[in-house]
């Protein structure tokens, strides 16, 4: 599906290459972008307050930098960042690139026991973060010094300012940045497995220069353009999006610390760029269809669906391949005028070269409604071990249902069983002090085995059918490992004997509960309960508090969206090889939702 908007594509071809797409390393593309700069804005806050040019960008961050090497930050350390979308964050973020050192982050709604996991395997250095989240990383891990905060203050902590104050004799600032390397660390990406604890993907300079560098023949890159930093920024998608993108082309970031703001923040943007999970377009078709199609005004919604009508069959011709009616044209424009460019307007979407979807599948009535509207959506495939996109579709050929072909030099293919595999220069170096699971992801040959299973058609557009591992995808694009949620829900009491998590594609966890029929035995015993089987105990009133207390329990120790919403008891044990579990009790996730889709289904009235 071809772009609506003709003029779009024309002033696109005009753009001049981004001020450091051709930089060896981020630090050498920042200074780059920020001598292009000048004095025009780099960083802002949505809504007013913090806002600097690109001139006090480059001021700031090498007096961060210099701060950051008084406390002893070499090239090689770790700098761990725990704060919301900020300005602050692309300040440190970039003064530690600058020292050759790989700054990465945490979610924020991390627990105490996650975070200590994190901290043990990256071995920070320095902590930056806020006042909100000092408590909890100590908590995490006790004994902490260097602990930074970018507002407010604490005992024991430096603030921002008191860090820029420092500096140690004799250090030069260019010479550090331009002995960094690209294949120097740029950031870990603590990524959830299938089972087990995170993974700390590395990816260097080198990966997300090539990334860019091939990504924008496919997402044009604008100089001097306008990025929203909205999503969780140890997510690689709002990092690519708005941190590196801005490194590399000079745009100016506008950090909205409250995704709920997201939607009131874009017309004061007017962004050029614009990724949204599938949650965030789905939420915006059904406001907008609604405003268009209101009964409350007849004449406005027989306009509206008209309008749409055009803009479907506009579409469905040029999906086609065909020439455009000059009556069908004349009447698009006619809608385009009336409605769909004030509505693009008030989106703030309207002077935007490129806007996508990505993390999970998105339905394809709402890219039919978009692209209808004069605002096609490019739907995307990636992961963070492959420095965030791997497959785009292209705006003149968009194709729904599929998530468009690879960007160039990233070779693809697919194993015997279907399995998407990928290689190039974009590709992790590795999980950090992991060579077991490395070797389990990364092939002899270099292949990269992502976990999904696809088609690719003669000409090159991809369409993932399912995912091999046993990761949830949340509606809003989160990552998260079932296995990690189920082990806490079964450690949390003995009552509790098999879990098993569903939210893939969903607004959030549930899980269905089987009680363990030792425990039951016991449970019964002990209260003078003749029948102490699961059927009979899963409709107890006091089992079922009991087991209610231990999710509650389990959800202390993980982060908000991975904690369990709502849970059935179901009155039923699992046997091995039975229809739920394998002989070796591995979970059947697929036959499960399969058998238990009503029950599944009433979790989420």
């Amino acid at each position: 599906m071809t772009m609506t908007r003709q003029d779009t594509s024309s002033r696109r071809s005009t753009f001049d290459p981004p001020p450091g797409i051709d930089a060896a390393t981020l630090c050498e593309a920042f200074q780059l972008s920020a001598a292009a700069g000048g004095d025009t804005p780099a960083l802002r806050a949505a809504g007013g307050g913090v806002e600097l040019s690109w001139r006090q960008y480059a001021s700031r961050v090498e007096s961060i930098a210099r701060g950051l090497d008084a406390l002893g930050v070499r090239r090689g350390d770790t700098v761990a960042l725990m704060m919301s979308n900020r300005p602050e964050f692309h300040l440190v973020d970039t003064a530690a690139l600058h020292l050759g050192a790989t700054p990465f982050s945490i979610y924020n709604t991390s627990a105490s026991e996650q975070i200590a996991y994190l901290f043990g395997n990256a071995r920070p250095r320095v902590v930056v973060t806020e006042a909100q989240f000092v408590d909890r990383i100590r908590a995490a891990v006790p004994g902490l010094d260097q602990i930074v905060l970018v507002d407010g203050e604490a005992d024991g902590a430096r603030t921002l300012a008191e860090l820029e104050s420092l500096t140690a004799p004799g250090f030069d600032f260019e010479a550090a940045w331009r002995s960094v390397a690209p294949d120097d660390l740029a950031t870990l990406i603590y990524t959830s497995g299938t089972t087990g604890p995170p993974k700390g993907v590395e990816i260097t300079h080198g990966n997300l220069m090539w990334e860019w560098r091939s990504a924008r023949h496919l997402m044009p890159l604008r100089g001097g353009g306008r990025v929203v930093s909205y999503l969780p920024l140890a997510h690689m998608a709002d990092r690519f999006a708005s941190h590196y993108c801005s490194l590399v082309s000079g745009a100016t970031v506008t950090s909205v610390a409250d995704p709920r703001q997201l939607v009131a923040a874009l017309p004061e943007v007017r962004p050029t760029i614009f990724a949204g999970v599938p949650r965030i377009w789905e939420k915006l078709h059904a406001a907008l269809l609604a405003q268009l199609t209101s009964p409350a005004d007849p004449d406005r919604r027989k306009a509206g669906l008209e309008a749409l009508e055009v803009g479907g069959r506009m579409c469905e011709a040029q999906r086609a391949g065909e020439s455009v009616d000059p009556g069908l044209q004349a009447a698009w424009d006619a809608a385009d005028a009336q409605l769909f460019a004030p509505l693009r307007a008030r989106l703030g979407l309207d002077d935007a070269d490129w806007v996508g979807s990505g993390a999970a599948p998105i339905s394809a009535s709402t890219l039919e409604f978009f692209a209808a509207i004069g605002i096609p959506i490019s739907e995307v495939w990636g992961m963070s071990e492959i420095s965030c996109l791997g497959t785009i579709n292209p705006l003149e050929d968009t194709r729904i249902g599929t998530v468009g072909v690879a960007i160039p030099g990233l070779e693809l293919r697919l194993a015997d069983d279907g399995e998407l595999l990928v290689r190039g220069p974009n590709v992790m170096r590795g999980y950090r002090s992991d060579p077991e699971r490395t070797a389990e992801a990364l092939d002899a040959d270099g292949w990269l085995h992502t976990g999904d299973i696809a088609r690719i058609d003669d000409d090159g557009y991809v369409s993932i059918v399912d995912r091999k591992k046993e990761l949830i995808i949340n509606s809003a694009g989160k990552n998260m490992s079932p296995a990690n949620i189920e082990n806490a829900l079964k450690s949390s009491s003995p009552l509790i004997g098999q879990a098993c998590t569903i939210g893939d594609r969903r607004p959030y966890i549930v899980a269905l509960l089987v009680l363990d029929p030792d425990a039951c035995a016991a449970w019964a015993a002990e209260r003078g309960l003749e029948d102490g089987s699961a059927a009979a105990l899963a409709r107890d009133s006091d089992v079922r508090a009991a087991v209610a207390a231990a999710v509650e329990e389990a959800n202390s120790r993980l982060s908000r969206v991975e904690q369990v919403k709502r849970f059935t008891l179901l009155p039923i044990d699992w046997m091995p090889d039975g229809d739920e579990l394998t002989p070796t009790m591995k979970l059947k996730r697929r036959a499960i939702a399969e058998k238990y889709a009503v029950e599944i289904e009433a979790l989420y009235q």
